[in-house]
């Protein structure tokens, strides 16, 4: 096997001091492009979403634990110890990459922090994920997906224009936050081509979170106005938002422009697209509360599926609302890959995919998420510790 066949980035190393979702999704995104990425979690205990159940599968494995741990290996380590700090900084001498999301300042009092590591490997790059980020006045505290969705007022655009505030249905700023370490890393990976150093790559869930709000945020520097909160209503865009077909079956129509409006008017055989009322984005927009009354009546008339048939055939952007169980059996979906299954490895463990598709150097699902402390005799043992010394450390709690 050739090492593109391996992936993008066979032959770098990553040992992961990050726990959750955020740091490990970000992780796994290395794991599943082909670095070799080393999990190192708590004695006995591991990360937190081992325990994060149910539902789990039938070898013990949380969902929760599954969804951004496969393609790494466990290593249990006391990093709170000498002796499990030099295991630490032993790996570190010979990794390309460490990912942790402690708190700003929490490995520094283990000599873990990256002004302490880059002595050692000025070659190392150093990715931090945190609440707040590494500077500013808040840059101490904790953070959590769901108050930084608050925080961000990316709640505050959420749910229904007349109800309280929601949070998106899945940690959103978390994933995204981590997909931005992902950008980071691979950067740093870039510019120590030229210049032969690591660097230390900061993130931030609020600056993701801010970033995330995109044309709404956008809205608000460009007017001073305070976006409202529009439920399943687009800001700028008319009609754009979820309909019901006749016996409440829910879809999305989604006009992005005048052609698309026009031919929308043909199909439902009015004239609104020569009013001048509804001719344009900008007067649709304006009377937004107007139009899309009348076509919720409209489409009203008829069941979900007559619409979604009418509406495609015209070239209108128009799709049906899934609920997960719909969404993962689409032939689409499948035809993608977008569930694997570990089964040929021994493993219970059905997964979501990757959506990255690379023609040269693919994914690849090597692993099952690993059972807690799976790999740690192997890699002490690549580190030169014999049976008895692996055996001493765990008598005394180290790993």
């Amino acid at each position: 096997m050739t090492d593109m066949a391996k992936g993008a980035l066979h032959g770098i190393k990553v040992l992961d001091l990050s726990r959750v979702l955020a740091g490990p999704s970000c992780t796994q995104v290395l794991a599943d492009l082909g670095a070799e990425v080393i999990k190192v979690e708590r004695p006995h205990i591991g990360d937190e979403t081992r325990h994060w159940a149910p539902p789990k599968f039938s070898d013990d494995t949380s969902a929760y634990y599954a969804t951004i741990n496969r393609n790494k290996k466990s290593l249990t380590v006391d990093i709170t110890t000498p002796a499990g700090q030099t295991i630490i900084k032993q790996l570190v001498a010979d990794s390309d990459i460490v990912v942790e999301n402690f708190k700003v300042g929490g490995l520094k009092k283990y000599g873990l922090d990256y002004d302490s590591l880059k002595q050692d490997n000025p070659r190392l790059i150093y990715a931090s994920l945190t609440g707040f980020g590494q500077t500013g006045p808040d840059a101490k505290r904790p953070g959590y997906d769901y108050i930084i969705q608050g925080l961000s007022g990316l709640m505050s655009i959420t749910g229904p224009s007349d109800g309280e505030p929601h949070k998106v249905g899945v940690a959103v700023v978390d994933l995204f936050a981590g997909l931005q370490l992902t950008i980071g890393i691979q950067a740093a990976l870039l510019a120590r081509q030229n210049t032969g150093l690591g660097q230390h790559v900061d993130v931030a869930l609020l600056d993701s979170a801010l970033a995330m709000l995109a044309n709404v945020g956008m809205n608000y520097l460009a007017s001073d106005k305070v976006p409202p909160r529009l439920g399943n209503q687009h800001p700028n865009i008319v009609p754009y938002q979820v309909f019901a077909g006749q016996g409440d079956a829910h879809f999305i129509l989604a006009c992005g422009n005048d052609s698309q409006f026009g031919k929308l008017c043909g199909v439902l055989g009015v004239d609104w697209h020569s009013d001048n009322r509804f001719a344009t984005n900008p007067q649709r927009v304006a009377n937004r509360e107007l139009l899309c009354d009348e076509l919720a009546k409209q489409f009203a008339e008829q069941p979900r599926s007559y619409w979604l048939d009418v509406l495609d055939k015209a070239g209108i952007p128009c799709g049906a609302i899934h609920n997960i169980a719909e969404a993962l059996a689409m032939p689409q979906a499948l035809a993608r890959e977008m569930v694997v299954d570990f089964v040929k490895q021994g493993s219970p463990v059905r997964a979501l995919g990757s959506p990255i598709k690379l023609s040269a150097s693919p994914v690849t699902y090597r692993t099952p998420p690993p059972q807690l402390s799976e790999h740690t005799d192997n890699t002490l043992a690549d580190l030169g510790y014999d049976s008895e010394m692996i055996a001493k450390l765990k008598a005394d709690g180290i790993v």
